[in-house]
């Protein structure tokens, strides 16, 4: 009776044994299957964050090069001045002068290459940051007009007159301009065209830096470029 239980008992340790390899082996295989499907996800997730950050960092890349144009503003001045020169021989008894009235009419441009901005992207962190943006570039184009010339074989005109004119009716004219509201129209654009890089990156959850400070508003720019 004895030796009858004991070979019963047998069978029920090894079916015990037996399911309990199989469960396990069921266990296994579903943990294998959660690690594979976390994987995965996780592969998918940095694809897609990969593929995100390119794609902004391309939007960004783009709207600079919108952004990099020639942004002129255009003025109109005017000058007039009187000419004199003399020459004395004698001891200064006997002198000859010489003189013109010089009527310029000057078109004048003041303009900033934004092609040559420099930026630095940092796409992990969300940043532009603005490394450098070009001084305005002032040109004058003047046209001359003279009257009343007056002047002698002994102090006739010379080439050296007309760059003393040139250079006292630029210096004139650069004083005007500094008066004037051209500059400040012209930086008024510059930082209409600034903005919409700011525009841009808050959209996009960005960061936009420059001269060492974050730039929150297009006031943000004026102080910067203005001052």
């Amino acid at each position: 009776m004895k030796e009858s239980s004991a070979n019963q008992s047998k069978p029920g340790f090894f079916n015990n044994v037996i399911r309990f390899l199989s469960e396990s082996r069921r266990w296994i295989l579903v943990l294998l299957l959660a690690i594979i499907v976390y994987l995965i996800y996780q592969l998918s997730t940095k694809s897609n964050s990969t593929s995100s950050i390119e794609y902004d960092t391309n939007l960004i890349e783009q709207q600079i090069k919108n952004v990099g144009k020639l942004v002129v503003t255009e003025g109109h001045f005017a000058e007039v001045i009187t000419y004199k020169d003399q020459k004395k021989y004698l001891l200064d008894i006997i002198s000859f002068e010489k003189k013109a009235l010089v009527v310029v009419n000057a078109e004048v441009t003041v303009s900033f290459d934004l092609s040559k901005i420099t930026y630095d992207i940092d796409a992990p962190n969300k940043t532009l940051t603005i490394k450098f943006i070009p001084k305005e570039e002032i040109k004058i184009y003047p046209d001359y007009k003279y009257y009343d010339v007056q002047s002698t074989k002994l102090n006739d005109f010379t080439a050296e007159d007309y760059n003393k004119i040139n250079k006292t009716v630029r210096a004139n004219l650069a004083n005007k301009i500094e008066k004037s509201s051209l500059k400040t129209n012209a930086k008024n654009r510059l930082v209409s065209e600034l903005s919409n890089m700011l525009l841009l990156t808050k959209s996009m959850g960005w960061k936009l830096q420059y001269d060492g400070e974050v730039i929150n508003s297009e006031s943000d720019f004026e102080a910067k470029v203005k001052g």
